[in-house]
């Protein structure tokens, strides 16, 4: 079977990404004999849309899983659409991914598992954008992004106008976290790297 795994590089052992949309790269794996080969994200640095335009690239390479960490509502409803069938993944790499994905350890998601943010921008002078739509560097983030290199701490959601149940809030507050964490953990990733260069 063809799955596409969102990778931070082009491996077998790169870093599974954290993200869907705005993931460097996309490494498609025949899961039987492990070939590969990895792609860039034509979507990663997009203004907006990211999600959708990455759903469609991954169709059109002939996906049939894919293996990622969160993906968005647009981007889930593209894939699903297509036939394709997402596994979460917390960590590891893209090796260790599609082995958990050959022993049945994965299980499938049936909805998007991040609302609608804006995404990581491209790389060293990108910068992210993720969080309530706030980018940070050139992150889509509901065109409030920074500009390439630049940073701004993402803000906190608007308050809510009652519009909302409890539980809905509680929820979206719940996603709203883990994404902030997950951007901290490549925050982090990104300076321990630059500084082992030093």
């Amino acid at each position: 079977m063809r799955v596409l795994v969102s990778a931070m590089q082009g491996s077998l052992d790169a870093d599974v990404s954290p993200v869907f949309g705005r993931c460097p790269v996309y490494v498609f794996v025949d899961s039987e004999t492990m070939q590969f080969e990895a792609e860039p994200n034509p979507a990663m640095s997009a203004a907006g849309g990211a999600g959708i335009q990455a759903a469609q690239f991954a169709a059109s390479k002939g996906a049939q899983a894919v293996l990622t960490g969160n993906v968005g509502p647009n981007a889930f409803n593209v894939l699903q659409a297509a036939g394709m069938t997402i596994y979460p993944v917390s960590g590891g790499t893209v090796r260790q991914a599609i082995e958990a994905y050959k022993s049945g350890k994965l299980q499938p998601v049936s909805g998007a598992t991040s609302g609608m943010h804006g995404g990581m921008g491209g790389g060293m002078g990108g910068g992210m954008g993720r969080g309530m739509g706030r980018g940070m560097g050139g992150g889509m983030g509901m065109g409030r992004g920074m500009g390439a290199g630049a940073w701004s701490p993402p803000t906190t959601p608007p308050p809510t106008t009652g519009a909302k149940s409890a539980p809905e809030e509680l929820s979206e507050l719940k996603d709203v976290a883990q994404s902030l964490r997950q951007q901290l953990d490549e925050i982090t990733k990104r300076i321990d790297d630059l500084e082992q260069k030093e």
